[in-house]
């Protein structure tokens, strides 16, 4: 059984500055399983926040194909991408774009609001989703009333509310100290072996990289398989 979540074959992604074209990504070529949990590291500017975007529908490729359970999201309309995203996809980002205006449980009801769930049944569900990241008790907290790392469990909460099968995060800990950091993935980690959730990590923190199963190393555009410390023991 093909087990294939999500794939591309041969993706560029070519950027037009002034006379001359950059090419940031260039003929790469990805599987994400089910279950996964895969590290992408690469200097600054290497394009690892544009594959990641490719990957999930938020910009369209120079070249080449993305495709989920085999099929193609290059050629689906916006508000079949608009769907997909909502409802099979998560997506964590180094700052948290939690609502200033809505307390945590509200924040993380949204996406079971947009996918047209009865508010009822939406606050059931963000409230159990942040019991699972140990945030029971702020639930009533707004964003500005909660640290730097729960602001981060709750934008976690709410990527997973919907229980996609796959999370993509760009630099999820990019904005936290070590310490901190340290516990975010933790926490994704946690995540991926009980609820089986895959996730797809963008990263400048080798040491944190490492910690994961599977590293790929994103340089001149191609991605290269790292032998992480984790899969070394």
């Amino acid at each position: 059984m093909n087990d294939v979540l999500l794939a591309c074959q041969q993706l560029s992604r070519v950027y037009q500055d002034g006379q001359r074209q950059l090419q940031v990504l260039n003929q790469v070529d990805l599987q994400i399983q089910q279950g996964d949990m895969v590290a992408i590291v690469g200097s600054s500017g290497s394009g690892k926040s544009t594959l990641l975007h490719c990957l999930g529908g938020l910009d369209q490729p120079s070249s080449g194909a993305v495709t989920y359970r085999g099929q193609a999201i290059t050629q689906w309309s916006p508000n079949q991408l608009a769907d997909w995203r909502n409802q099979a996809l998560g997506f964590v980002y180094q700052f948290h774009h939690l609502l200033p205006e809505f307390n945590a449980l509200e924040n993380v009801a949204m996406p079971q609001l947009i996918a047209g769930h009865s508010q009822r049944l939406a606050m059931q569900r963000a409230a159990e989703m942040l019991a699972f990241v140990g945030l029971s008790e702020r639930q009533q907290h707004r964003p500005a009333e909660l640290s730097g790392g729960e602001r981060q469990r709750v934008a976690i909460a709410r990527a997973l509310v919907n229980q996609p099968q796959l999370v993509l995060a760009d630099e999820p800990t990019g904005n936290l100290d070590a310490q901190t950091a340290e516990q975010i993935y933790a926490l994704m980690q946690r995540l991926n072996q009980q609820l089986g959730t895959a996730f797809v990590i963008v990263t400048h923190d080798q040491h944190l990289a490492h910690q994961l199963p599977r590293v790929l190393h994103l340089h001149r555009g191609q991605l290269q398989a790292v032998a992480s410390e984790q899969a070394a023991c």
